[in-house]
């Protein structure tokens, strides 16, 4: 297969590297180590992907009918690895891109579409997930929180952790318990995080700044028309996003411009030239491209119009491979660099913290790579 780029990709991601260079501040590196869920990329952000917005590169892949540009899979890839080689300027709102927007397109109700896709496509909203819970973090079918249908509304009561984005998102994408069936009991609501009830509560960590938080849910009243989907029909719409989300963030594109950077000042330091230190940097290399050529080969068969389906873990788990490889790089040759030094790399390592957990953990990858892909037995319980 080749994965040459044409022209007018070529062209495309020009435009966007000048369109960056153009709209970030001079100290953007700066400014932005802290990861896109700190409050001040966040609020940057919401301006700067209506800039996006107005100039055709906030959804370029999405139908023009719905405020894109018509344009195809390769030139969402292209935006993704251009944006998280500039630290993600988007903030949050990334994952409108990767799968709020298309899971909405597929499964939304029309007064939903017309409700939340305007806002997304001007670059206006900020969502966050309301997956995992203190006990039911990977295995998201034993969830707790609870939604009661009372005449036209939910009320709902419980608890969510690790809520990415969550102090400053306007709209959680929940998932509920609406009866006690283990997957056919779950179902989506959308709560605007402002409704009485709901508390917020940040947890701080190494990962950035305002990643991660608690979210509590006391008898939280939320209209019927706010459901998304039927009830019961969850399973079926997160398998469909988490193919999306787990693609979404090219970490493999993120870990190498982190791999080149650190090589850069090791030569630069004179220090590139034990023959150990060039494997090792040869061996992330091959790693980050490994990973890239699994996700290329996903995203050409999008192009081709086929059903993604295990194969993005497969895919998901090489990334994670590519993005520890370089993290432990990192430390080991250069670690002056997480000590200041390099605002860039310090991103890139809170990022890599979080490569194995994100999206689904590593180790649940792995699972569903047995099971749907080798069709391995299960382990008996």
């Amino acid at each position: 297969m080749n994965f040459e780029w044409t022209d007018e990709q070529q062209a495309f991601r020009r435009k966007l590297v000048d369109f960056l260079a153009a709209n970030l501040p001079e100290d953007w590196e700066e400014f932005s180590k802290h990861g896109p869920a700190s409050p001040a990329l966040t609020e940057f952000a919401r301006g700067f992907c209506r800039k996006l917005a107005e100039n055709g590169m906030l959804f370029p892949h999405w139908p023009k009918d719905i405020g894109g540009e018509g344009l195809g899979p390769w030139e969402q890839q292209i935006l993704a690895e251009v944006m998280w080689e500039y630290g993600e300027p988007r903030g949050g709102q990334y994952m409108n891109v990767n799968w709020i927007g298309p899971t909405m397109l597929k499964y939304g109700t029309e007064a939903q579409k017309a409700k939340y896709l305007p806002q997304i496509s001007a670059g206006e909203m900020l969502w966050c997930q309301g997956f995992s819970e203190p006990n039911s973090g990977s295995d998201l079918a034993s969830l707790r929180t609870r939604a009661e249908l009372e005449g036209d509304h939910y009320k709902v009561n419980g608890q969510k952790i690790w809520t990415s984005y969550a102090g400053l998102a306007d709209t959680c994408f929940l998932l509920t318990r609406t009866s006690d069936d283990r997957k056919k009991g779950i179902t989506i609501l959308l709560v605007p995080m402002d409704t009485p009830g709901i508390t917020v509560r940040q947890i701080p960590s190494l990962i950035g700044e305002g990643d991660i938080h608690e979210v509590f849910f006391d008898d939280v009243i939320v209209p019927v028309g706010q459901r998304f989907g039927e009830e019961g029909q969850a399973w079926e719409i997160i398998g469909y996003s988490l193919t999306n989300e787990r693609l979404g963030i090219p970490r493999y594109h993120l870990a190498r411009e982190a791999l080149d950077r650190a090589v850069g000042i090791l030569k630069a330091n004179g220090e590139f030239t034990r023959e150990t230190v060039k494997a090792e940097a040869a061996r992330c290399a091959a790693l980050c491209e490994a990973a890239r050529t699994a996700i290329y080969a996903i995203v050409q068969k999008r192009v081709d119009g086929g059903t993604v389906g295990p194969e993005s873990s497969s895919a998901r788990y090489a990334t994670v491979q590519a993005e520890r490889a370089v993290s432990e790089f990192v430390v080991e040759y250069v670690p002056e660099a997480l000590a200041g030094q390099s605002a860039f790399l310090q991103m890139h390592h809170q990022r890599g913290i979080v490569a194995g957990i994100a999206s689904g953990a590593a180790e649940i990858q792995l699972n569903i790579i047995a099971s749907d892909v080798l069709q391995l037995p299960r382990e008996p319980r």
